[in-house]
């Protein structure tokens, strides 16, 4: 991976005065993402041959973001995931929030964090260049309380590792749960769907799911299940189970994953053989939602093809909303004063 030679952040004003950032590196590795909602656009990555071509879903238009119903590349806050019957309770009292997915509080609603113009800070390193987005949720808004000030920063080193660091503090008790909402497609351009993906999870629970994938407060072992990822396997094989869980969800994954020990290392392998590719994700977040796109509205043009069910997967690297009922789980309730700090890396590598 050699010595720094042309690592380079640069920007450029898009649809609406959104600002595009772009990141690269020696080896041609390339991030490109908005300030607006944080929304990674493309992530460049070279395949066993040396090929480089986007390995996440983004839009064909920029301006499509506007309508970013699928939540492409985007920060998810201040709480990722279903809040049930859109309220939550603190220190006795009761939160409503926004119901804005049946009867049900999903990804920050419509003052969610995917949707807001983060203030965008450049720098550079010596081994690494990025930005830092930071913005204030204001006390009250859709029903949270306090004045939550969140910086998530974006970087990009020589080896190709893209790392995602968040921070959070309110002046008061508050809930917060952030992730990124990039559907990856590690076969390059979109030239196949997520089925033949191999996944490996450091994982032996899973949260199951009811109906309106609510969590039922049942914590199951993955033992025996299309949700065993211990020892890897493609996504096809959940995605074509007969397990009545991958069918609740319509015939896929959208489901919270614990990992088996939440300090910071290696937590999900990623592979796709025809073109090569390998993800690594590390996190020393306590768990995440694995979606494999069973709901990806249809149609939608793309970067690389038009959208379609499994053309993409989520790694939403995440405490889970779920802990708001269950006292089993990592909480996602934050103390006044409190630092909500959390870091997820994704390196990229070949066979």
């Amino acid at each position: 991976m050699g010595i720094l030679k042309k690592m380079t952040c640069t920007q450029e004003s898009t649809y609406n005065g959104w600002q595009q950032f772009t990141l690269e590196n020696d080896q041609g590795m390339v991030v490109q993402f908005l300030d607006y909602g944080g929304i990674i656009t493309s992530i460049q990555v070279p395949d066993r041959n040396g090929k480089l071509e986007n390995v996440v879903l983004g839009f064909e238009q920029v301006s499509d973001y506007s309508h970013n119903t699928n939540y492409l590349g985007a920060l998810v806050g201040p709480v990722a995931g279903r809040i049930a019957q859109a309220a939550f309770e603190i220190n006795g009292q009761t939160y409503s929030l926004e119901k804005n997915e049946a009867n049900h509080h999903l990804h920050g609603g419509s003052n969610g964090f995917h949707q807001v113009i983060w203030q965008a800070a450049p720098f550079e390193t010596a081994q690494t260049v990025g930005v830092r987005l930071t913005h204030r949720h204001p006390a009250g808004l859709d029903g949270h309380p306090g004045n939550l000030d969140v910086a998530v920063t974006y970087t990009l080193d020589q080896n190709n590792a893209f790392t995602i660091t968040y921070e959070a503090v309110s002046d008061q008790d508050t809930v917060v749960a952030l992730t990124n909402h990039s559907y990856f497609n590690l076969s390059g351009n979109l030239q196949d769907t997520v089925h033949q993906h191999q996944v490996t999870i450091n994982s032996e629970k899973f949260i199951e799911l009811d109906a309106d994938l609510i969590p039922t407060g049942q914590v199951l072992p993955v033992a025996g299940t299309p949700f065993d990822f211990q020892q890897g396997h493609y996504l096809a094989d959940g995605i074509a189970a007969a397990h009545e869980q991958n069918v609740t969800v319509g015939n896929g994954y959208d489901h919270y994953f614990l990992f088996r020990d939440p300090a910071f290392q290696a937590q999900v392998l990623v592979t796709e053989k025809q073109s090569g590719r390998t993800m690594t994700i590390e996190t020393n977040q306590p768990g995440m939602v694995m979606y494999t796109a069973n709901a990806l509205t249809e149609g939608m043009p793309l970067a690389g093809g038009t959208s379609k069910n499994y053309l993409g997967v989520c790694f939403e690297t995440q405490a889970s909303p779920a802990s708001l009922e269950l006292d089993t789980i990592p909480s996602v309730k934050l103390a006044a004063g409190e630092r909500y700090e959390k870091k997820t890396v994704f390196t990229f590598g070949n066979l």
